[in-house]
């Protein structure tokens, strides 16, 4: 009987202590995770900081795929790495609904109307809208890049060009390969016009 006490009263404490150390580790709610992206990507997903990428209308797959890279890893973003470090997946799927969702706005950086022209011509004979949809919106894996930050465009053009932004999509460095700065500025003009 002391025995089946026993047990019984161990069990009661292994669960009580699993059940309290479960609450203790569960992540914040979405909700604060959104107020904390808001603070560097726009309340309402746009960001009006430099260099730094909106999310709004961005395809959902697109954002779990790179929130799943920077927490494991793969790519390595300094900024964001204390925030991905205990995402878990629910959070990255409900974090991707959240922007997906929202409606992607210019940045209200000036926009170039000649270097448009040239990066329309780009474009053309580059195929952007092949992967990244006609309009420049993006699907699953491929991000949209209509109406993104031209500061923010311009930085990853050069990175994917010049082979330094881990976990890229080689395609993606192989679409600009050999593209000279001013190229890259045209697209960027030409993407974020869209």
């Amino acid at each position: 009987m002391r025995l089946e006490l026993f047990l019984g009263l161990a069990a009661a404490f292994i669960s009580i202590t699993v059940s309290i150390a479960g609450a203790c580790a569960q992540s914040p709610p979405v909700a604060e995770r959104i107020k904390q992206c808001g603070v560097c990507h726009g309340e309402d997903g746009n960001s009006q900081m430099a260099n730094l990428p909106s999310l709004a209308g961005q395809p959902e797959f697109f954002i779990i795929n790179q929130l799943f890279l920077m927490r494991e890893g793969v790519r390595k973003v300094e900024a964001m790495t204390a925030l991905v470090k205990e995402l878990k997946d629910d959070d990255l799927q409900a974090l991707a609904k959240h922007y997906a969702a929202l409606t992607a706005k210019a940045s209200g950086e000036p926009i170039d109307p000649a270097l448009v022209q040239r990066g329309s011509e780009l474009a053309a004979t580059r195929r952007c809208g092949s992967c990244h949809q006609p309009a420049l919106t993006g699907a699953d894996q491929i991000p949209r890049i209509a109406k993104q930050r031209v500061d923010y465009l311009i930085t990853v053009l050069k990175e994917l060009r010049d082979g330094r932004r881990p976990g890229a999509d080689t395609l993606m460095s192989q679409a600009v390969a050999g593209l000279s700065d001013a190229d890259l500025a045209a697209l960027a003009h030409f993407a974020a016009s869209r």
